[in-house]
């Protein structure tokens, strides 16, 4: 959920075309509870995604383009690496400790390829083509 609301606020952002926008009415544009909302962008923040101000005309907004945020960033900043176990990971590699040797183990070899599958999908979607698309039209590259 914490990805989904992530991806959700960065997509209002994006909509808001520059302006900036104070939480709680980012909150309510994406639809994510303001206090969970909060805590979702100071992580984007300090992963340089948003850039926030304080103050009467501070707030939110994108720390570069929406179309050079993709969503594979995203949950990768919220939620960790894509793969579904480290011994599969690219940013986060880690060897299970009972595996005598990971280059021929099948089971890594299939999480290998759910890992590629998926950042194929996600690292190809930006967070521009989500805000300027409806879920339903979304157009993923094949």
């Amino acid at each position: 959920m914490k990805a989904k609301y992530a991806m959700r606020a960065l997509s209002a952002l994006a909509q808001a075309d520059g302006a900036r926008l104070q939480a709680r009415a980012l909150a309510e544009r994406s639809g994510t509870p303001e206090k969970f909302l909060e805590a979702i962008l100071v992580e984007l923040r300090d992963a340089g995604l948003v850039e926030s101000r304080r103050g009467p005309a501070g707030g939110h907004a994108l720390a570069r383009p929406a179309t050079q945020i993709m969503l594979g960033d995203v949950i990768r900043v919220i939620d960790g690496p894509l793969a579904p176990v480290r011994c599969a990971s690219v940013t986060a590699y880690r060897a299970c400790p009972e595996c005598p040797e990971p280059e021929a183990c099948a089971l890594r070899a299939v999480m290998r390829d759910a890992r590629d599958a998926l950042s194929n999908v996600l690292d190809a979607v930006s967070v521009g083509s989500l805000a300027a698309n409806d879920a339903r039209t979304l157009e993923i590259p094949a």
